[in-house]
């Protein structure tokens, strides 16, 4: 079913990695960061809303609050669309 058993030992032989830590950990072993370790980035920031997103060619980041609340939300073609729609969303109009 779906492409037979050969699908999940070929994604593994093109460099997948596995679904747990232990890849992190091995690949980032030794690796320090003092301050706020970035889960989706793995960046080393001062705070939360520091992270970058992991996408920032076609996502943008918005602070929702100054207590470290922020979202990455997929790019629009209109500039300053996807601002607008997080300020309706906050003003409870979308």
């Amino acid at each position: 079913m779906f492409g037979g058993t050969s699908g999940s030992s070929n994604q593994r032989e093109r460099g997948n990695v596995a679904s747990d830590s232990s890849w992190y950990q091995q690949t980032y072993d030794g690796a320090a960061c003092s301050n706020y370790l970035c889960p989706g980035t793995l960046a080393c920031v001062d705070k939360p809303t520091h992270c970058p997103c992991a996408w920032p060619g076609v996502e943008e980041k918005f602070e929702m609050d100054s207590d470290g609340i922020a979202v990455c939300l997929s790019k629009s073609g209109r500039r300053g669309f996807v601002g607008r729609k997080v300020e309706l969303a906050r003003k409870g109009l979308l």
